[in-house]
């Protein structure tokens, strides 16, 4: 199975307001980059985003690496998710699980692949977690 490392992360301009993801995937010695934004979104849409889209970028079954500086990313996906989908998509309080849209893709996708989650902190100088930072604010830039 091939090995891939996955970097992300998502930005907003106001929360809410115009936001962008950003995406590194790293496979051996290549770089590949991707980014995007949303006019009228949330930081926390445009973290999920960055996963989702680096998942989606890779065309079969692989072991995956996603470093990422989201504590709500990465909480949401090892700790929460598996009560919220018992509890049909609620949260603790009963309240319906907020991007619950981007949760159950993301929850369709984690499952073709054997992916270890990492956290970095932002901001901090870590090479790839900078990069994914200025594609999410190119995602933002390159809106109309």
């Amino acid at each position: 199975m091939k090995s891939v490392e996955i970097f992300t992360d998502g930005a907003c301009r106001g929360n809410p307001g115009p936001g962008g993801w950003g995406a590194l995937l790293r496979y051996g010695d290549n770089e590949r980059s991707l980014w995007g934004g949303e006019p009228d979104t949330t930081n926390n849409r445009m973290e999920l985003m960055a996963v989702i889209q680096g998942l989606l970028a890779l065309q079969r079954s692989c072991e995956v690496q996603v470093t990422s500086d989201s504590t709500y990313v990465l909480k949401g996906i090892q700790e929460w998710m598996p009560n919220w989908k018992k509890k049909g998509w609620k949260t603790a309080a009963k309240k319906p699980v907020k991007n619950a849209d981007l949760w159950k893709q993301l929850d369709e996708l984690v499952v073709l692949h054997s992916i270890d989650w990492q956290w970095v902190k932002g901001h901090s100088g870590h090479r790839e977690n900078e990069i994914a930072d200025q594609l999410a604010n190119r995602g933002i830039d390159e809106l109309d």
